[in-house]
């Protein structure tokens, strides 16, 4: 059944131009063609990477943090409580007063005692900020390596400024050292942070996030399979350069440095706009769904690869229109607002001095509480390939 399957699902007109066979991707004459089995690597290279990741977080991110004042709390344990803890964990996190009262006379104590083992429970499990900044200044640093990687890569490439020699020789484009490369890391990558979603920060949109990494690496194998290498790495290009400032906003979002925050959120929106509304439409799609046409007649691979890209094009505009949202709430309206976010790790709510819990919580500029909720206002699927 297994090999049924495989063959199957190998079947060239599913893949391949009409006329064109596997036969034609065996080396020869010292040029190395695409092969669904180069892409196992990129398993053993994301576990490479969670290590150089470690050491990173430990001996560069860590001190860069302190460097700018995000302290490491130690927080306070909840004293243990079977009663609390099992409301905790299967009724709710944020009990009401009713449940609060009928709590404290089950355990013998006073309500506001209650109040303040739930609001310590929570704290618990709420990461702190230089966690936070970790993740995002290890992010920050492996897309500024695959950006600058890209442009090296690709600088000399003719198809980088004459997109006609995307298609020039298709299929039988032989494989370069930078294009294998190139996508080796950026699968690997993508792998890393699916591997590391046990221990990272567990956000919001942790299941979209998942679905997201899934489809980029997708995207990706299906793009290395059926040879569209060229047109491959100019989609990373053009989504990694964006990736870059908005990771470094959050880093800053997370050190409270306001100002330089939000300059690095208008450079980010720029940046995005440029790269996801003019170059990924005007460019990438009529490179892959035009000009091939010159060349071949349409087949399986072409349209569901454009199918992809299209429907990724329509997030783009979706996404823009949620950074459109959040500028004008940052241009428009007052610098803070009051907001109740889990996410917030504001120290201030960890002091055991702060007796009287405000109702609508802490004052929070608005733009760390879209940034700092990472990707809760801007979804993961933003990048891709």
């Amino acid at each position: 059944m297994f090999q049924t399957f495989k063959e199957w699902f190998w079947m060239e007109r599913f893949w391949l131009p009409p006329t064109i066979k596997w036969s034609d991707f065996e080396d020869h004459d010292g040029l190395v063609f695409v092969k669904p089995s180069h892409l196992y690597m990129s398993i053993p290279y994301a576990f490479g990477l969670l290590i150089i990741r470690y050491f990173f977080e430990k001996f560069v991110a860590t001190p860069l943090a302190k460097t700018f004042g995000i302290k490491e709390i130690v927080r306070k344990t909840a004293t243990p409580n079977t009663v609390l803890e099992n409301f905790f964990n299967y009724s709710t996190r944020h009990p009401s007063q009713t449940d609060i009262y009928g709590l404290a006379k089950k355990c013998n104590l006073t309500e506001r005692q209650v109040e303040r083992w739930f609001r310590s429970r929570r704290n618990q499990e709420r990461p702190c900020r230089i966690k936070k900044f970790q993740e995002a200044c290890w992010r920050f640093a492996f897309y500024l390596m695959l950006t600058v990687a890209g442009i090296a890569f690709l600088y000399d490439k003719p198809w980088l400024y004459d997109l006609w020699e995307v298609w020039n020789g298709y299929p039988r484009q032989p494989l370069l050292p930078s294009q294998y490369w190139y996508y080796i890391l950026e699968m690997s990558f993508y792998w890393s942070l699916i591997f590391s979603l046990g221990s990272d920060v567990k956000r919001k949109d942790y299941f979209a996030t998942i679905i997201h990494h899934l489809a980029a690496i997708s995207l990706m194998s299906f793009s290395w399979c059926a040879n569209y290498i060229r047109s491959g790495t100019l989609v990373m290009i053009v989504h990694d350069v964006a990736d870059i400032w908005l990771e470094s906003a959050k880093m800053f979002s997370y050190a409270r440095w306001k100002q330089t925050c939000n300059i690095l959120f208008f450079i980010f929106s720029a940046v995005f706009f440029v790269s996801r509304l003019i170059i990924f439409p005007f460019w990438i799609l009529y490179c892959t769904l035009i000009l091939p046409l010159y060349y071949l007649e349409p087949f399986f691979s072409y349209i569901f690869l454009n199918l992809q890209l299209i429907v990724l094009q329509g997030l783009h505009l979706y996404w823009s229109f949620l950074i459109l949202k959040m500028l004008k709430r940052c241009i428009f309206t007052k610098s803070t607002q009051d907001v109740r976010s889990d996410d917030d790790d504001d120290e201030e709510e960890e002091e055991e001095e702060e007796e009287e819990e405000t109702p609508k919580g802490k004052d929070i500029d608005c733009l760390k509480n879209g940034l700092g909720a990472d990707r809760n206002l801007i979804p993961n699927g933003q990048h891709g390939c």
